[in-house]
């Protein structure tokens, strides 16, 4: 798998994926306008001394695309230093080949930055592991608190209908909650790659 110019001109814009989405595209455009960009933050994508070339692997059915797709894109307009194509993971099982998490899982969004000779100056999968953790915990407690949901690992599919609502209000509710903390996490993460690469 190579990335190069003519490969990046595939992808789609954010826009277009965005117009092609046929699912959550709602949710992707609350969450944008959710998304609190600091001057500090900002200021440090503005500062890259030339354009970063953003690949990005997504689908509209994933969560975590949902959630963090929105981030990179508000980075990218915000800054005017990201230029970002997505791709659909499903129709380009070459790339993701190259970014399976842990070595073996197709988890998306899949971010990999590319400077302008497409030489990758680092890349980034799904979330950040201290979403990851606080959720884990946060969703402990909901179930802890609600015998009726019976054990985290069960499928969800085997709940009554009334039960299977209620669990998953209270776990849209946590994402709600903790959203402004993961899209800093997310946010702090790609301003890592970037300016480490740029300095």
């Amino acid at each position: 798998m190579t990335i190069d110019r003519s490969r990046f001109d595939q992808g789609l814009t954010y826009d277009a994926f965005k117009a092609q989405m046929t699912r959550n595209r709602e949710r992707v455009e609350e969450n944008e306008q959710r998304v609190d960009l600091s001057k500090d933050d900002l200021a440090a994508f503005r500062a890259l001394p030339r354009p970063v070339k953003v690949v990005v692997l997504a689908e509209d059915w994933c969560g975590d695309v949902v959630a963090n797709l929105p981030v990179l894109g508000r980075l990218a307009k915000d800054s005017g230093k990201l230029d970002v194509r997505i791709f659909l993971r499903d129709q380009n099982d070459d790339i993701m080949q190259g970014y399976l998490n842990k070595g073996q899982f197709k988890s998306i969004p899949v971010f990999v930055f590319f400077d302008e000779g497409f030489r990758e100056l680092g890349h980034w999968i799904e979330r950040p592991a201290s979403v990851t953790e606080v959720r884990a915990k946060r969703r402990k407690e909901i179930f802890g608190a609600h015998p009726e949901f019976g054990s985290p690992d069960a499928p969800v599919d085997q709940l009554a209908e009334d039960v299977r609502v209620r669990l998953q209000a209270e776990l849209a509710k946590m994402r709600d909650e903790t959203a402004k903390f993961a899209n800093a996490e997310v946010v702090r993460e790609l301003r890592d790659i970037v300016t480490r690469v740029a300095a």
